[in-house]
C-alpha cells in the first residue's frame, strides 16, 4: 500500500492560493478516482477537488476555511500498488470548472500543531508583511474586524476564514486601537502608527449596515457574484483606467449580414450574429499592433503571441468571461460557432476551465441590451476591454453634402494607462473601424 498526496491545484491564470470552503470526505472513506474530495473558493472561480486516485481517505491535512497557495497538500490517499496513476481529466459537476491536480510525493506530510482557536493580541502587532487571503479580507470588512489584532491559527500565525468564523460567533471582535504608553517620561516618544497591510491598501472600507424595511428582500451573495465582484474590485483599484470612443458606419456590413442570415442558419445549423464580424476586426487589428495585446507585470510589460479574445456571457444572477483562443486565425464562421458554442455552455452550466484560461482581450457585446454608449471595466490582468455597443440608424452626411440615414456603432476602449497611451489606442480602434466599414459582400466572405 502506498500513500499518495493531493496538492492544491492552480485554479486559473494568477490564481496563487485557494480556500477549502467545505469537506466531501472524511478519514476512513473510500473514494474513486475523479470523485469529488472537497469544494474550494478563489477570488476567480468556485470549483471542486477530484481524486486522482481510488484507494482510502487517510487524512485530511487542511480545515474547511483555511486558505492554501497553490501545490501545498490538502489531504493523503492510502491506493493499492507503488505506480503513480495519471491526473483525471475536469469534472463537470462544477457549475464553473473543476482542476486537474498533481499528486504529491508519496510520502505522508507531518500536520502542523495549530491553536484551537484565534488569540486577540492586548498589543498591536505590526502586519506590513502579511497578506490576507480574499475570504479573509471580505469577512473583516463586512464586520469591521481588525486584522492587526489576531493572531491566527494557521501557519505562522496566518488568520483563516475559520479564526473570524470564531470571532464573530463569540462576539470577541477587536478594533481599531492604538496603544498608550506609561506616563513615566515626558520625553518618551508617542507609539508609531502601526501601517495598514498592502493587500488591505486597496480595498473598498466596510459600508456600514443598511436599514431593512418592509418589503424589502434580501439576495445572498453567491460564490460567483462574490468571486466577480472582487475581481472587479481588484481591476478598479490597481488599474488606471481611461477611456476612449469612436464611431463606425457599418452600414454595408448591416447589409452583408442580412444578406446571408437565413441560408447561414439553414445551412450551419447556428446564427451568424454581428458579433462575429468584430471579434474578427478586433483580432485582424490586435495582430497588427500587438501593443494592445499586452500586460502589466510590474517590472516588465508582456506582449502575448496568441491572441485570444475574451467574450462576456451574462446569465440571470452572474458573468462569465470563456475565451476564444487563436481568434485571428479563425474565419467569421469559426468565431460564430465558438460563440454559440461557449454561450450554451454557459447557460448549461458546462464551462470548463480551459474554456476560460488564456484571454488576452476582452470584447464586450454591450449593444445586446441595447446600450449605445459605455465604460468597462477592465478583464485583469489584461490592459484593454472593447464594449461593442447597439447599431442605430443616424443621419449622416455624405460626401457632396447629402444627408442619409446609416447604420452607426460606437466602440468604446476602456484601457490601462500604465501599459497602453492615447496614440497606439487611436491608432487601434480607427484599424478597427475600417476593417468593419469596409466589410461587405465583395470584401469578405464568413467562410
Amino acid at each position: 500500500m502506498a500513500i499518495q498526496n493531493i496538492t492544491m491545484p492552480q485554479l486559473g491564470e494568477s490564481v496563487t492560493e485557494g480556500t477549502i470552503e467545505k469537506w466531501l470526505v472524511k478519514p476512513g472513506d473510500t473514494v474513486k478516482k475523479y470523485d469529488p474530495l472537497a469544494e474550494v473558493v478563489t477570488d476567480k472561480v468556485n470549483a471542486e477537488i477530484p481524486s486522482s486516485f481510488e484507494g482510502v481517505i487517510t487524512e485530511l491535512l487542511a480545515e474547511e476555511g483555511q486558505t492554501l497557495p497553490v501545490g501545498a497538500i490538502v489531504c493523503s490517499i492510502e491506493i493499492a500498488g507503488d505506480s503513480e496513476l495519471p491526473p483525471p481529466p475536469p469534472s463537470k459537476k462544477s457549475a464553473v470548472s473543476t482542476a486537474i491536480l498533481n499528486a504529491g510525493v508519496q510520502k505522508k506530510q507531518e500536520a502542523q500543531p495549530a491553536t484551537t482557536a484565534p488569540i486577540v493580541s492586548q498589543k498591536a502587532v505590526r502586519q506590513d508583511k502579511i497578506r490576507y487571503s480574499p475570504a479573509v479580507l471580505r469577512l473583516a470588512q463586512e464586520h469591521d474586524i481588525a486584522l492587526d489584532q489576531i493572531t491566527g491559527t494557521g501557519e505562522g500565525g496566518r488568520i483563516t476564514r475559520k479564526d473570524l468564523m470564531q470571532l464573530i460567533e463569540a462576539g470577541n471582535i477587536p478594533t481599531s486601537q492604538v496603544e498608550t504608553l506609561p506616563a513615566v517620561d515626558t520625553a518618551v516618544q508617542q507609539p508609531t502608527p502601526v501601517a495598514a497591510p498592502a493587500s488591505q491598501e486597496l480595498t473598498k472600507p466596510s459600508s456600514p449596515a443598511q436599514p431593512i424595511q418592509a418589503g424589502d428582500i434580501e439576495i445572498p451573495v453567491t460564490k460567483v457574484r462574490r468571486a466577480i465582484a472582487n475581481n472587479m474590485m481588484r481591476s478598479v483599484h490597481e488599474v488606471p483606467h481611461a477611456w476612449m470612443m469612436m464611431e463606425v458606419d457599418v452600414t454595408d456590413l448591416v447589409a452583408y449580414r442580412d444578406s446571408i442570415k437565413s441560408e447561414f442558419k439553414q445551412k450551419e445549423g447556428f446564427n451568424i450574429t454581428y458579433f462575429a464580424f468584430f471579434v474578427k476586426a478586433v483580432a485582424q487589428a490586435l495582430k497588427e499592433f500587438p501593443m494592445m495585446n499586452s500586460m502589466w507585470a510590474e517590472d516588465k510589460i508582456i506582449q502575448k503571441h496568441d491572441i485570444n479574445i475574451s467574450i462576456a456571457v451574462a446569465t440571470d444572477d452572474a458573468l462569465f468571461v470563456p475565451v476564444i483562443k487563436h481568434a485571428d486565425e479563425k474565419s467569421i464562421k469559426g468565431i460564430a460557432k465558438e460563440i454559440n458554442e461557449l454561450a450554451v455552455k454557459v447557460r448549461a452550466g458546462k464551462l470548463a476551465m480551459d474554456d476560460i484560461k488564456g484571454g488576452t482581450f476582452t470584447v464586450n457585446n454591450t449593444g445586446a441590451f441595447g446600450s449605445v454608449q459605455s465604460m468597462g471595466i477592465i478583464n485583469y490582468p489584461q490592459a484593454a476591454i472593447l464594449q461593442v455597443e447597439s447599431i442605430v440608424k443616424k443621419p449622416v452626411v455624405l460626401p457632396g453634402g447629402m444627408f442619409a440615414a446609416r447604420d452607426i456603432v460606437n466602440l468604446c476602449l476602456s484601457l490601462d494607462h500604465r501599459v497602453l497611451d492615447g496614440l497606439v489606442c487611436g491608432k487601434f480602434l480607427n484599424r478597427v473601424k475600417e476593417i468593419l466599414e469596409k466589410t461587405n459582400k465583395s470584401s469578405m466572405s464568413v467562410y
